[in-house]
């Protein structure tokens, strides 16, 4: 039986790390697109592990001509677009960086894919930013609940989303949106909030630091595991039909809660470490995200497998293991 062939941009990131890890476990021949940076092992760390099982090629979303070089190269049954200036905070720093990429970015895939590839299907990955401060009366957010977005990285993610829908309805091509909220790993950069704190608390556990600076401890997140979402992105980009699906796991916690946590698990307590300092708040606050999930469920039997908890758990171990090796300091 012949291999499908996916090609993934931001294919070295936590979400294109863990896709290509699934895709491959289904028998797929998977296409990676990696951004040239000029520090080569940071850029792969995620995925050198993997080998020659993944074929790399150096291309970027602004580069309409490496877009169409690697797509006429690999003609792709499915694309999953996982590329992005993904730090919410740092778009406000960078939001013209942020806008180009995060949405003039999707234009050009779609472009190459229309071009080159139509019968191709296509995985945007859309965000739980979208809706910004708008949340529907019984606190949740789902696939009819109004976007207001409150930053440029969720501006950006708009104006991609509804690409996507025009390319869908214009063109009949397969295009989707998996609307992720919060998705954590212990391959998530370490300058996400989760990821600080767990490193923070585990150092300072190892008496390697002594304090973890935060912004707003009040904001709420609803948080899974990226393990559980790639899963989703393939259900969505294999339903029978192009369709938009939010993914969450419904429940909902304060960066305090989730700080209280971790800190507790390592019998420390938080308030004798933990300051804030107005340089991590954003110049206007997301104060809640808690995703309605109950499409995705019932159309595709999508549920999250990993608790919150074994997620936290998780990073806290994977923390220890690089501190404890070698004595290593990150």
């Amino acid at each position: 039986m012949k291999k499908k062939k996916a090609l993934i941009t931001g294919v070295a990131g936590q979400d294109g790390s863990y896709l290509t890890e699934f895709l491959l476990s289904n028998n797929y021949e998977v296409f990676g697109i990696l951004r040239r940076n000029s520090i080569v092992e940071h850029q792969r760390n995620r995925i050198e592990y993997l080998g020659d099982k993944i074929n790399l090629e150096y291309g970027d979303v602004m580069d309409i001509s490496s877009l169409n070089r690697i797509i006429k190269s690999t003609m792709p049954d499915e694309i999953y677009n996982l590329a992005a200036q993904s730090h919410v905070r740092i778009s406000f720093d960078i939001p013209q960086f942020t806008t180009q990429t995060n949405s003039i970015g999707v234009l050009n895939i779609l472009e190459s894919f229309k071009s080159i590839c139509p019968k191709a299907k296509f995985y945007q990955a859309s965000s739980s930013e979208m809706f910004g401060r708008s949340v529907d009366s019984d606190n949740f957010q789902r696939e009819t609940t109004p976007f207001e977005p409150t930053s440029p990285y969720g501006c950006a993610k708009v104006f991609a989303f509804y690409l996507v829908k025009h390319y869908r309805n214009a063109h009949n091509l397969f295009c989707s949106n998996g609307i992720l909220f919060n998705h954590e790993s212990p391959r998530r950069g370490s300058n996400f909030v989760t990821n600080k704190v767990v490193k923070a608390a585990v150092k300072i556990k190892l008496g390697l630091d002594n304090k973890l600076v935060l912004g707003n401890m009040n904001s709420y997140r609803d948080w899974g595991h990226s393990k559980d979402y790639v899963r989703a992105m393939h259900s969505i980009i294999n339903h029978s039909k192009p369709d938009d699906f939010v993914v969450a796991t419904g429940i909902t916690r304060t960066v305090n809660e989730m700080c209280e946590y971790v800190f507790g698990k390592l019998d420390l307590k938080m308030s004798d470490y933990i300051t804030q300092d107005p340089k991590f708040m954003r110049p206007e606050e997301l104060k809640y995200l808690r995703g309605d999930s109950s499409k995705i469920r019932k159309t595709l039997n999508w549920h999250p497998k990993i608790s919150f908890e074994k997620l936290m758990d998780e990073m806290i171990n994977h923390w220890y293991g690089i501190f404890n090796s070698k004595n290593v300091q990150v």
